[in-house]
Parts: C-alpha cells; sequence; structure tokens
C-alpha cells in the first residue's frame, strides 16, 4: 500500500511540475532558433546583448482561451494534491478519493482543450502575418499534451483509490 500511495504521488507531483512547465515556460511554438513564441510573449534572442527580448503576444479570443485553460489546469491539479494530503488524514478508513479524483479529471480535461484549441487555431492566436511552415511546435506544447494522459490516469487512479489504516 505504501508503495501504491508514494507512486501515486510521484505521480501526481510529476504532472504538476510538467504542467507549470508547459504553461509558464516560453516554447509553445518555435520560429527559428532565436525567436519563440507562448502563451504569454513573442520572444527574440539578442546575440549581442545574450539575452531574451520579449513582449506581449497580440491577444486574440483563442489565445485568451488557451491561457485561461492552462492556468485553470494548474489550479485544478493543485487543489487536487492539496485535498489529497487532507483526505489522507481525514477521510475514515475504507473511503474513495472521489473528490481528488474528480478534479484531476478536471485538469485533464482542461489541458485537453487549450492544447485542442491551440493546435487547430494557432494561425488566429500566431497573428497570421507569418508563414506557419515555417515554424514548429516546441518543447512546452508537447509536454501539455503529455500531461493530458497523465493527468486523467492519475485522476483514475485517485478514484479506485480506497483509504486503509
Amino acid at each position: 500500500m505504501a508503495c501504491l500511495l508514494i507512486s501515486i504521488i510521484v505521480l501526481h507531483l510529476l504532472s504538476l511540475a510538467m504542467l507549470l512547465v508547459a504553461t509558464l515556460e516560453k516554447s509553445w511554438w518555435i520560429w527559428t532558433d532565436s525567436e519563440i513564441t507562448d502563451l504569454w510573449y513573442n520572444c527574440f534572442y539578442d546575440n549581442a546583448t545574450k539575452t531574451w527580448l520579449c513582449a506581449a503576444t497580440t491577444e486574440s479570443d483563442w489565445l485568451q482561451s488557451a491561457q485561461a485553460l492552462m492556468i485553470l489546469a494548474v489550479v485544478f491539479s493543485s487543489i487536487s494534491f492539496l485535498v489529497f494530503l487532507a483526505q489522507l488524514f481525514t477521510l475514515s478508513r475504507g473511503s474513495l478519493f472521489y473528490f481528488t479524483g474528480l478534479c484531476q479529471g478536471f485538469a485533464g480535461f482542461t489541458d485537453f482543450a487549450a492544447c485542442l484549441i491551440f493546435t487547430f487555431h494557432r494561425e488566429e492566436i500566431l497573428s497570421g502575418s507569418r508563414d506557419l511552415s515555417k515554424g514548429r511546435f516546441g518543447y512546452c506544447f508537447i509536454l501539455a499534451w503529455l500531461c493530458v494522459p497523465l493527468l486523467l490516469v492519475s485522476g483514475i487512479l485517485y478514484v479506485h483509490l480506497r483509504k486503509k489504516q
């Protein structure tokens, strides 16, 4: 039981860390090695100063939806972890972690929706003036997609997990 509990906690913390990196880091779309775009900023690498120069992205409804859904995914996953820790000490023996699993499932679905929005509406999000064929998805976008099954699987595991003494 202790091994299962530790593995579920590690899975949850791993998926939460990946979700935070995917939300906050600046690599959702890569134009070149010195120009990238994320949910929040368009960044250029300045060779003279050896720093990234970033400007806010052009706002669109699709971008704001993806931003809000990624933030919701982080919030749901964080709440899920805190509730799980509280339920470890307060639930009676034999009870299931339904609320924790439900929050984790919502985190997975909101992350999924944000990834779908960015995938299908990237032309509107990236302000269509540039040729998208000269760019590619970045590692944060891939991390966000990898979080979807991790969040959903951990949500299912929480629903089936029983508290034992």
